[in-house]
């Protein structure tokens, strides 16, 4: 009985480490010839809104010549609540890029990489 009472007693202590789960769906590019998908999952513990999980830029575009490029990385995303802005960090390929944006409708901003000219990011959460 004591071991159970002290097994209950730690884990009271241990945050939970995820909540719910988001889709996030985007368009990447001058011309959204990048496709962006990821789900997120809620990191509890925080009062800020935030999630983090796998994501995917495939390349969409017309100029691909042997089938579509994919990279693969990490999403971090903040929501701000109400007034509906977000600020996200995308870990592609050894580079950390950020985007802020305010919603209307979707996030419509512009995703800065280090050495690399800002671009167009689109971002619909689901």
């Amino acid at each position: 009985m004591r071991l159970v009472s002290a097994a209950v007693a730690l884990l009271a202590f241990v945050p939970m480490a995820h909540g719910q789960s988001r889709e996030i769906i985007g368009q990447l590019g001058v011309l959204g010839e990048w496709e962006l998908t990821a789900t997120v999952r809620e990191q509890i513990g925080d009062r800020l809104k935030e999630y983090s999980g796998p994501v995917t830029l495939r390349h969409v575009g017309v100029c691909t010549q042997d089938g579509p490029e994919e990279k693969t990385g990490t999403l971090r995303l903040r929501l701000f609540e109400p007034s509906g802005r977000v600020d996200a960090t995308l870990l592609i390929e050894g580079a950390e890029c950020t985007f802020k944006a305010s919603r209307a409708g979707s996030y419509d901003g512009v995703m800065n990489c280090p050495e690399k000219r800002s671009v167009p990011l689109m971002l619909w959460i689901k």
